[in-house]
């Protein structure tokens, strides 16, 4: 059996910007493994939202949806890795944090449904469709080199 990497897209929401965790967010994903291809920190646009929550359109809590998330600045990313759509809704926990395992990043930082502090993709299809409302293909980093290769190349770095 073949295994491929697969990419999803990771909003460190607003909550947990503004309180101050999104380095330990990221940690959580990088002592996990997977790579961080595209990073960056930006306020939603009401169109982004809009496009971001366009399966919720018409549903009571909607507006709330949209407000939430363009109520303050989320870090957006895409990671890649094995597994890594699976792993990062295991690693983030329930989306009701007093529903989620102890120990996730939910459990351990989010104390209601409506801000939970993080959101990951739960499809390949909606990491795809998600990745490009936040990201230009140009944006991520694909091109990496582990520290052997690095250290085995024949150029000086000094």
């Amino acid at each position: 059996m073949a295994h491929t990497e697969e990419r999803t897209f990771v909003a460190i929401k607003p909550d947990a910007v503004i309180r101050g965790l999104t380095s330990t967010i990221i940690k959580r994903f990088e002592d996990k493994g997977y790579k961080i291809i595209g990073l960056k920190m930006l306020m939603v646009s009401p169109e982004q939202a809009a496009k971001h929550y366009e399966e919720h359109y018409g549903k009571p809590f909607y507006d709330r949806l949209i407000r939430y998330i363009s109520s303050g600045p989320i870090v957006a990313m895409v990671l890649q890795g094995y597994n890594v759509i699976k792993g990062v809704r295991q690693l983030m926990g329930a989306t009701d944090p007093a529903e989620a395992q102890v120990g996730t990043i939910r459990a351990d930082f989010a104390q209601l449904k409506e801000y939970n502090s993080v959101h990951g993709s739960d499809s390949a299809e909606s990491a795809e469709r998600e990745i490009s409302i936040y990201f230009n293909p140009e944006e991520l980093c694909t091109e990496w080199k582990n520290m052997t290769e690095l250290v085995t190349e024949k150029e000086d770095f000094i």
